[in-house]
C-alpha cells in the first residue's frame, strides 16, 4: 500500500512548481504575458528563511484525504514598491529544496518520494535547477478575501506560462508580505505528463501552490 501511495503522489506533485518527463515529446511552445511593471521605486528583497511555495498534489479526487504536500524554498527574490503599493517582483525557486511534508514520520518513503521527484521523471532538478515566477501587472482588489490580483510568468522546466494568482499584499517600510490564495495550475501545460498504471490509481493533472513571502528593504 505505501508504494502505491508514493507511486500516485510522485506524479501528483508534478507541478511543479514545478517542471517535463524525461521522454522525447513534442516541444511545448511557451507563452507569456507582457511585462508592464517596472523596476522604479524602493527595492526589497525575499528573506528565503520566511518564505516559500507550498504545494499539494492529489489522486484521482481532489480532497484533502488523497493529497500529497510539501514545501519549495526559495532561492532568492526580489520586489519593488512604489507609493507605498506593490509595483514589481521576481521569485526564483531552488527546486533542490522540493520537500515533503506528510510522509515526515515514515523517513524511507519521504526520502524516496522526494528522490524521485526530482529525477528525470519529473522535475529533473539537476537540469533545471530553479523556477521563477516573474510580476508582469498589479492590480489592487476592492471585494473579496483578497486584496490584491497579481498577473505574471511562471517558468518550470523551461516551460513559460502566464499564471494569475490572488493574494493578500501587505507593505509596510520595514517588510512586504504576500500571502496568495491556493491556485491550480495544470502540470500538462509545463510538459509534466508521467502517470502511474491505472490500477494504482490515476493523478489530477491540477496541482494546487500557495506563495507565502516575506521581503525586507535592500540594504
Amino acid at each position: 500500500m505505501k508504494k502505491k501511495i508514493v507511486n500516485w503522489s510522485a506524479a501528483a506533485l508534478c507541478f511543479s512548481l514545478a517542471f517535463t518527463a524525461c521522454q522525447k515529446e513534442a516541444k511545448v511552445e511557451s507563452t507569456a504575458n507582457e511585462v508592464s511593471t517596472t523596476a522604479e521605486g524602493k527595492a526589497y528583497v525575499v528573506d528565503t528563511l520566511s518564505s516559500a511555495i507550498e504545494w499539494k498534489g492529489y489522486k484521482v479526487f481532489k480532497s484533502e484525504n488523497t493529497s500529497h504536500f510539501g514545501k519549495i524554498r526559495f532561492e532568492s527574490g526580489n520586489l519593488t514598491v512604489k507609493d507605498s503599493l506593490l509595483e514589481s517582483g521576481v521569485f526564483v525557486a531552488n527546486m533542490h529544496s522540493l520537500d515533503n511534508e506528510d510522509l515526515a514520520s515514515d523517513l524511507e518513503q519521504k526520502q524516496k518520494l522526494e528522490g524521485h521527484l526530482k529525477s528525470a521523471d519529473f522535475f529533473e532538478v539537476d537540469k533545471y535547477p530553479t523556477a521563477t515566477y516573474q510580476i508582469t501587472k498589479v492590480t489592487p482588489l476592492a471585494e473579496g478575501d483578497y486584496n490584491t490580483l497579481l498577473d505574471g510568468n511562471l517558468t518550470l522546466k523551461g516551460v513559460t506560462k502566464p499564471v494569475q494568482i490572488k493574494a493578500n499584499v501587505s507593505v509596510t517600510p520595514d517588510q512586504v508580505s504576500i500571502s496568495s490564495e491556493p491556485t491550480d495550475i495544470k502540470r500538462e501545460e509545463f510538459g509534466v505528463k508521467f502517470q502511474v498504471p491505472a490500477e494504482n490509481g490515476l493523478i489530477k493533472d491540477e496541482v494546487t501552490l500557495q506563495i507565502v513571502v516575506k521581503a525586507v528593504p535592500q540594504p
